[in-house]
């Protein structure tokens, strides 16, 4: 089993930096009002970047595999979340948005399914205590 690990600095209030294994530092931070200087991301926000990101290179890799010509991937990400504290997500829904030419309808939903059933760790880990939803577009492009 491979171990990994972060590192993380408060740099004043709840204004901190870290970094993983890969050693690029990220800046996360909350707002003025509760302590922070809005200068970074909120850490919670970077559940979702992270699931967009996971799935999204899965897809793409996947879509490159078949030997289908991707122009470009856009991946919208709309998250509720509950009012009270812990304010934890309870759903989120991810939109794909494919842009190219010749993209078929089945690729997009098997690459799509291979990633949140079988690849996507960020999703393997989050569909345990949050309802996970998507779709699709293909918009095409001359």
């Amino acid at each position: 089993m491979a171990t990994k690990t972060a590192f993380v600095k408060q740099l004043r209030g709840i204004t901190f930096v870290g970094k993983t294994d890969t050693n690029h530092w990220i800046t996360m931070d909350g707002p003025e009002n509760f302590y922070g200087s809005n200068s970074g991301i909120r850490p919670k926000e970077l559940i979702l970047l992270s699931l967009a990101g996971c799935t999204g290179s899965d897809v793409v890799a996947i879509l490159q595999k078949k030997r289908i010509k991707l122009d470009n991937l856009e991946i919208n990400i709309t998250a509720e979340q509950q009012e009270t504290h812990p304010q934890v997500y309870t759903k989120i829904h991810i939109e794909f948005l494919f842009y190219g030419k010749d993209i078929a309808d089945k690729d997009v939903e098997r690459a799509i399914e291979l990633s949140q059933t079988t690849y996507c760790s960020v999703t393997a880990m989050l569909q345990k205590s949050i309802e996970i939803t998507h779709s699709f577009k293909i918009i095409a492009v001359d």
